[in-house]
């Protein structure tokens, strides 16, 4: 399972990522509404500023935190749901704006955010792209600028789904360049499945701090 799909990952390539966007049934993932904790926060004022959406899937929490008043950047590996996420900033009558590309590849301006988002994308990476996304984020972010991010979590019982994290191995890949502000477990909303209706997760904010 995965919000979205934010950049290469030995486990699909963007055209299986399409592919599950293209099917009569919605992915998991693709619930058509704000996970509810990215919810409460864009309500608390945390989504603001230039902001990142890493990985955004169809663009419901770029969606959300441009309409908030922030100037809100989405990318996913696949070209159909940001097809979609446009669409539906057309629809509702939103400035965010979209692109599709790899993040671990793409050019993003250093220090050129406020806010990232990352709902269901850090769990798709192997070790090796896992540090290298981190240090896309970190790039990516200004000092003082914060992360908030959601992930399948190890509580989760059974096999199916993507890969389980650890509450370490959160705390290990955000050790060095980064205040850890918030660990906490949460739940992923999902479309409903026979292995379940919400999945383990956990919530991360983490603080960029200068090198």
């Amino acid at each position: 399972m995965s919000e979205g799909s934010g950049g290469s990952t030995v486990e699909r390539s963007a055209h299986e990522w399409d592919e599950s966007y293209r099917r009569d049934e919605p992915p998991p993932w693709d619930i058509g509404r704000p996970q509810p904790m990215f919810l409460e926060l864009a309500e608390q004022g945390r989504f603001s500023g230039r902001l990142l959406d890493a990985g955004c899937g169809t663009g419901e929490h770029t969606l959300l935190a441009a309409a908030k008043g922030a100037d809100a950047f989405g990318v996913d590996l696949s070209s159909t749901a940001i097809d979609a996420a446009r669409a539906k900033a057309a629809a509702r009558g939103l400035a965010a704006r979209f692109e599709s590309g790899d993040l671990l590849t793409m050019e993003l301006p250093a220090g050129g955010f406020a806010t990232a988002l990352d709902s269901g994308v850090f769990h798709v990476f192997d070790d090796v792209s896992r540090a290298r996304y981190v240090g896309v984020l970190a790039d990516a972010l200004r000092p003082e600028g914060r992360l908030y991010l959601m992930c399948f979590s190890d509580r989760q019982p059974g096999d199916w789904g993507p890969r389980r994290v650890s509450e370490a191995e959160l705390r290990d890949a955000f050790a060095s360049g980064w205040e850890i502000e918030r660990l906490e477990r949460a739940l992923f909303d999902i479309n409903p499945m026979p292995e379940a209706s919400d999945v383990q997760a956990w919530l991360l904010v983490a603080r960029r701090t200068a090198d």
